[in-house]
């Protein structure tokens, strides 16, 4: 009686612990999609997702666009993801921004498939696999991956880089899910030699390579280089030498790697010509690497805080992983022959290691830096930082609800804040309403003018009506009087002006125009100015005489 009413009790703890992850699954991808439609932000958002538009609207997958003029800044696959978005959603900030949630959620998946398989495949020197949780709620292979994707859905970088239209959650997916397919396959040719070939077996290996060809299309010569640099690093960490196997497919596996990129390269250089080449791989790659040529200048250590914070609200587990590994790393260097110590640091973690530390090298030397260029490496870091975890955990349940009560909070305020309170402080971050309030009042169809001014979002809310430079480039206006002239070339009676509220004054008591300020919002106004006729402007006053 006793065993059956235990047996019960188990099931029932069961069912419960597979209701909680199944809830926080539940959970996940609906705060990764929530409040998708705030205003795009920033210089990049506006202006990627106004490229996608121009090139859905021409009906063209290959060649991006700017304001009508070649915008080769980037590869498509952000534009492509925009594209089918807008053919299903509509144009609009949502579907801009539903491919970097989708790849997003597909980050997250991929570090719970590694999780999954990681135990079964090491159980020779996986730490994780020697420290299972004594209780018969979750199998450890399925705890651990709940756990490791519990944790970076709910790290700030992976869910503010999901919830922008931006290329860094774009490169990141497919370079997580080809490493992971990667270690797949190298863990299991390491347990099973090649007693067995069959395709089921080579799968992870061709989906490494498949993956590479994406990332190739995602944000180009990176999504090659550090695959191939972090698997390279981790055989020498190891101080072993590749599989037989894996050897053989660098031929086949990069051909298949450079097919599954030349959907979008091919094509590209064809309609293009050496146009492209120039601008994408010399301008974009070689001379925003080597130099501050786009002006993002930052010190040499920039990521090595930038890449900390991300892994918020779990920082103080990534640091105690860290420095468990320089403890590690001390206690190795004291007794190199101890065969305990060779246990004590698994192939997933010197896999991690190798992973975080390509991309943090590769980029503290670059010329350009930009926070979001570190993403890559964020799944390392959580991987390491999930290990801790899942160890820190097991020690007591009242710890394993906190944690999960410090993710569900998270989550939760992610979810409000995107919902209902952030709009309320972008405020001075966007035209969208300056833009729609001049709409409203019978002005959809007039210029709209810089002055005194960049307004980067105008690239999306006032796209097809911007005055540009010859390149392309939005022009800043700098005089009312340029106003004028521009009022004259165009032969319009009226324009509307961009301008900073401090300069608004310039316009307010100009004898060349009258100007009607529309809205403004904090920061800019828009302005509805018409240029005085000639006769009020230049004539004399009449004189009184008595």
């Amino acid at each position: 009686m006793l065993s059956e009413n235990t047996k019960i009790k188990d099931q029932r703890s069961k069912t419960k612990e597979r209701f909680i992850w199944i809830f926080f699954a539940v959970l996940i991808i609906a705060v990764y999609f929530t409040g998708l439609n705030i205003p795009l932000l920033g210089p990049d958002e506006p202006r990627y997702s106004q490229v996608a538009r121009e090139m859905f609207e021409r009906g063209d997958w290959i060649t991006p666009t700017l304001g009508g003029f070649d915008w080769f800044e980037k590869p498509a696959l952000l534009y492509w993801l925009q594209i089918a978005s807008y053919k299903i959603f509509g144009v609009g900030e949502f579907a801009a921004r539903f491919g970097s949630a989708l790849f997003g959620l597909g980050t997250i998946l991929s570090l719970w498939i590694l999780g999954k398989n990681y135990p079964q495949i090491n159980t020779d020197e996986n730490e994780l696999e020697d420290r299972r949780p004594k209780s018969k709620d979750q199998s450890p292979k399925t705890d651990f991956a709940n756990w490791l994707a519990l944790i970076a859905a709910s790290s700030a970088g992976l869910i503010a880089f999901s919830r922008g239209a931006s290329f860094d959650i774009i490169l990141t997916f497919p370079v997580t899910a080809s490493l992971v397919s990667f270690f797949i396959f190298d863990s299991t040719q390491r347990r099973e030699g090649a007693k067995t070939q069959s395709f089921y077996k080579i799968l992870p290996l061709v989906l490494f390579y498949f993956f590479i060809g994406v990332a190739l299309i995602a944000k180009g010569l990176v999504g090659i280089v550090f695959p191939f640099a972090i698997v390279a690093f981790y055989y020498l960490l190891q101080l072993k030498f590749p599989s037989k196997s894996f050897i053989a497919s660098l031929i086949w596996g990069t051909i298949l790697s450079l097919v599954v990129a030349s959907l979008w390269y091919l094509p590209m250089y064809q309609a293009n010509g050496w146009k492209f080449i120039d601008e994408f791989f010399i301008q974009h790659h070689f001379q925003r690497y080597t130099s501050n040529k786009y002006q993002h200048p930052q010190p040499f250590f920039f990521f090595l805080w930038v890449l900390p914070l991300m892994t918020i609200p779990w920082l103080p587990f990534f640091v105690a992983a860290i420095w468990k590994q320089i403890k590690f790393l001390i206690a190795k260097f004291k007794n190199q022959n101890s065969n305990e110590l060779k246990t004590r640091n698994s192939k997933l973690k010197t896999f991690a290691w190798a992973w975080l530390l390509v991309p943090l090298v590769f980029f503290s030397l670059s010329g350009s830096k930009l926070p979001g260029y570190i993403l890559p490496a964020l799944p390392a870091a959580l991987i390491l930082t999930a290990a801790f975890v899942y160890e820190f955990v097991q020690k007591s349940q009242k710890r394993k609800i906190v944690l999960q009560t410090l993710a569900f909070l998270t989550l939760i305020t992610v979810a409000l804040l995107a919902k209902f309170f952030i709009h309320d402080f972008l405020h001075e971050e966007t035209v969208k309403h300056l833009v729609d309030t001049a709409n409203s009042n019978g002005y959809a169809a007039e210029k709209i003018l810089n002055l005194h001014t960049i307004s980067h979002s105008a690239e999306f809310y006032g796209a097809g009506r911007l005055i540009r430079e010859p390149d392309g480039k939005q022009r800043r206006f700098y005089g009312v009087s340029q106003v004028v002239e521009e009022l004259e070339k165009e032969n319009a009676e009226r324009i509307l002006v961009l301008i900073p509220l401090e300069y608004l004054h310039t316009l307010t008591i100009s004898d060349l125009v009258e100007s009607q300020v529309l809205d403004e919002n904090g920061e800019l106004a828009i302005v509805l100015v018409k240029k005085k006729s000639s006769n009020l402007s230049r004539s004399p006053k009449p004189v009184h005489q008595s």
